[in-house]
């Protein structure tokens, strides 16, 4: 027992030894703010001492916010769908870290529907996902960056499990399996700058991500606007055991997201920080492991779980 305990001791020393110098001198930028991740990292910061721009979506999740924190927190209202709204921030950004840069970039910010069976979505559903978790990431970035590099800092993306096997149709995989590529891209050519990138890929957590209306409701909408063809094909059994199942996953999705935010936290502060981190048993040892596996194999296992269509042969 005393090993442990002295084991115990060692690891939390040398984690301490093991942080950036002067955080409370530090900048940081995170998108989504509102709620969930970026709302309690956010937090988590300023209880750290960091100095931090927090961006929320709406005027209420702003204010809420800004209430609850110290004078440390500063807010802006971003859409980062709107390349003027991320110009706009990114001046902000510039005004408030003056020549020390932004020491970290955090984006965060994301949807996860429509989601679904490919063939019941429209191009606009792919659309509204990806124009936010991809476009956006990328437009914020690409706007953050110069004040990064006066750093020498850190970007912190937020990818899914979804990133490393598509677990669900529609634009939340394609655009997390973007992020992967992006982040990968930009870590390559920061390195010379001495600007760090770190991929956060939780497993399934239970965050506002798929909004407020409940998935079952979202599905019955898909399903009630297809071409009756398109009905007859699947059959009114696949459309049943489609919503429970996808219903049961988000029952079951994790409601504390304390790992989640010590991986982002520790991708800020850590003087070597992990290029991938994936917070979550699920993310350990099912998604991951199913990434790496023969593709053949994957789809075998993953087609256990849907189920068959009407027309299947």
């Amino acid at each position: 027992m005393a090993a442990i305990t002295d084991l115990g001791f060692m690891y939390r020393w040398f984690k301490n030894c093991n942080l950036v110098r002067n955080l409370s001198e530090k900048y940081v930028f995170i998108t989504g703010c509102d709620s969930g991740f970026g709302n309690m990292l956010a937090r988590q910061l300023v209880e750290r001492g960091m100095r931090v721009l927090a961006a929320c979506l709406t005027e209420e999740g702003a204010q809420k916010l800004q209430q609850d924190t110290s004078y440390q927190l500063q807010t802006i209202l971003l859409d980062i769908t709107k390349t003027e709204s991320v110009k706009a921030a990114a001046q902000w950004v510039r005004d408030q870290v003056g020549e020390q840069g932004l020491w970290a970039l955090v984006n965060n910010a994301g949807v996860g529907i429509p989601s679904g069976p490919n063939e019941w979505l429209t191009k606009e559903d792919f659309v509204k996902v990806i124009n936010v978790n991809l476009v956006g990431t990328i437009d914020v970035t690409l706007h953050m960056l110069p004040m990064v590099k006066k750093a020498r800092g850190r970007v912190v993306n937020m990818s899914s499990s979804g990133g490393r096997v598509a677990v669900i149709g529609g634009g939340y995989c394609v655009s997390k399996f973007g992020i992967e590529a992006f982040s990968d891209s930009i870590r390559r050519e920061m390195h010379y700058f001495g600007v760090k990138v770190s991929i956060i890929e939780p497993g399934n957590y239970r965050t506002s991500i798929l909004g407020k209306e409940g998935i079952d409701k979202k599905l019955k909408k898909m399903w009630e606007r297809l071409p009756q063809e398109t009905q007859e094909s699947y059959g009114e059994e696949y459309f049943r055991i489609y919503t429970y199942k996808l219903n049961n996953m988000m029952q079951l999705a994790e409601p504390r997201i304390t790992d989640v935010i010590n991986s982002m936290e520790h991708a800020i502060v850590s003087r070597t920080p992990r290029i991938r981190y994936n917070p979550g048993l699920d993310a350990k040892l099912l998604y991951i492991p199913l990434a790496k596996l023969p593709t053949p194999l994957t789809d075998f296992i993953l087609s256990r779980y849907l189920p068959k269509p009407a027309d299947s042969v």
